[in-house]
């Protein structure tokens, strides 16, 4: 991929990455020392009070929007990794892929399906079998009847049963 970024791209990274460093957190430390020890100086005027307050006011103000574009950067680079993920993997549903696009309600409900998999999951003796959205029951009915039958699952409880028995 081109690495054409605008002006405001690059300083962003830029600055994401020096304001999370230590030398900035020391940086500030210093600024807060030199400030507090100015105090007596200054006999803690309203002025020397100002000061202090003006400068974290404007750097908490600017700061609040890089991370939020750094935030929105990465969250949307993690949102491109999963779909990849979801759409490389045969048994995954596609109905994943952009799911932060859908309502709260939906989001809800989705949750409240995942928990009932979750319930169905934990019911089964091997966790290398998954399910998939659109037919989590059927399947665990399914594999509760005929899996335990097939050549992967049986070689995989001989396995299981054998380090057990190891121990």
């Amino acid at each position: 991929m081109a690495k054409n970024k605008n002006f405001f791209e690059r300083f962003a990274n830029w600055a994401t990455a020096a304001t999370g460093s230590s030398a900035a957190f020391f940086t500030a430390i210093s600024i807060i020392i030199v400030w507090g020890v100015t105090g007596p100086i200054f006999k803690y005027s309203d002025t020397w009070q100002l000061i202090i307050n003006t400068g974290t006011t404007i750097v908490t103000f600017l700061m609040v929007f890089l991370i939020q574009k750094s935030q929105n950067k990465d969250s949307k680079a993690i949102h491109l990794k999963l779909n990849e993920l979801l759409a490389s993997h045969q048994g995954a549903s596609n109905r994943m892929v952009d799911i932060e696009d859908i309502t709260e309600d939906e989001l809800d409900q989705l949750h409240k399906f995942y928990v009932q998999l979750s319930d169905l999951a934990e019911q089964e003796d091997d966790l290398t079998c998954t399910h998939s959205i659109d037919a989590a029951t059927e399947n665990h009915k399914f594999k509760l009847s005929n899996l335990k039958t097939k050549k992967h699952y049986i070689d995989a409880r001989k396995k299981k049963d054998s380090s057990r028995q190891s121990l």
